[in-house]
């Protein structure tokens, strides 16, 4: 039995394959509508969540299987001061596999160390979002042919955003990779995984605060948001906070095959004057995100 809580827990092999077994899931539905009759899926989100649950239980349903689970904590017996540990013990007696995602971080590592069950971490914290990075490199792949020999953009909140660093850490793990920092000083990659980005053979990453001057050569921009409370200093934010706006002005110079990504919810950093242009792939973005955890509930469960 087997869980996944980081994105590090797949080789690149295994990411290749789930990304083969989703690719052929949206070439052939059919052929997995009954996959995963009789399994039941719970869904344990302590904390809200839009696309990443509806992803996982529209992904179950498709592939003939059931759901059960909440959708916030004040609905399970949590909120009566019931531990982790016990919850996990009492939805293994009910469910063949868990999706579970947590404010604390390290949570669903716990819960997989009680759990007698496959548990995918759906986001613990500012931690990991392994499913939301498996999103990414299948957008990537469909929308590129390939994870290797691109130059990437990441914009926005690189300090604190899970998404971004779990992103980066898995396409480092492919050749030809070159990254571009796009950030104000004040939400900076962090240290350590610039530190660990420089103790690499096949990455190159450079740092820029110019959204603008940095999208000609790329081939991926990875918008995220420029989050206000972040800021010490509120005239800070005023300052920078339209610098990070993606609109179509901005992409005048941009590759005619750009491929634009972000994990949503957008809020205004992405105009929505863009959202027409062919290059915008958010929203492809968040349907692959059922075609991947299809895919990799029917790895963990062993279901060929």
């Amino acid at each position: 039995m087997r869980s996944l809580i980081g994105i590090l827990d797949l080789s690149t092999e295994e990411i290749d394959a789930l990304i083969r077994v989703a690719e052929d899931i949206i070439a052939n539905p059919d052929a997995y509508r009954e996959k995963c009759k009789g399994k039941k899926l719970a869904t344990l989100f302590f904390e809200p969540s839009t696309r990443t649950r509806l992803s996982f239980e529209a992904a179950m349903y498709e592939l003939g299987g059931n759901v059960l689970g909440f959708s916030e904590a004040t609905s399970s017996s949590v909120a009566k001061g019931e531990s982790v540990a016990d919850t996990i013990r009492t939805v293994n007696c009910y469910a063949d596999i868990i999706a579970m995602r947590h404010p604390k971080e390290g949570a669903p590592l716990v819960a997989s160390a009680k759990s007698q069950v496959p548990v995918i971490n759906a986001g613990d914290g500012g931690h990991n979002h392994p499913t939301q990075t498996l999103t990414d490199l299948l957008t990537i792949h469909r929308e590129k042919g390939r994870l290797c020999d691109l130059t990437v953009g990441f914009c926005g909140d690189l300090k604190f955003g899970r998404t971004v660093h779990s992103l980066i850490e898995a396409l480092s793990r492919y050749t030809g990779i070159r990254i571009v920092l796009i950030s104000p000083d004040e939400l900076r990659l962090p240290e350590y995984m610039q530190n660990k980005l420089g103790s690499l053979d096949n990455v190159t990453f450079t740092e820029t605060k110019n959204l603008e001057a940095a999208i000609p050569e790329l081939d991926i921009l990875y918008m995220t948001r420029v989050q206000k409370e972040r800021f010490f200093n509120e005239a800070d934010y005023i300052r920078l906070k339209d610098s990070y706006i993606l609109t179509p002005e901005k992409l005048t110079g941009a590759k005619p095959d750009l491929s634009i990504l972000h994990p949503l919810p957008r809020v205004n950093e992405i105009s929505v004057a863009v959202d027409d242009d062919p290059r915008a792939c958010y929203f492809r973005q968040a349907l692959n995100g059922k075609f991947i955890r299809m895919a990799l509930m029917l790895m963990l469960l062993d279901i060929q």
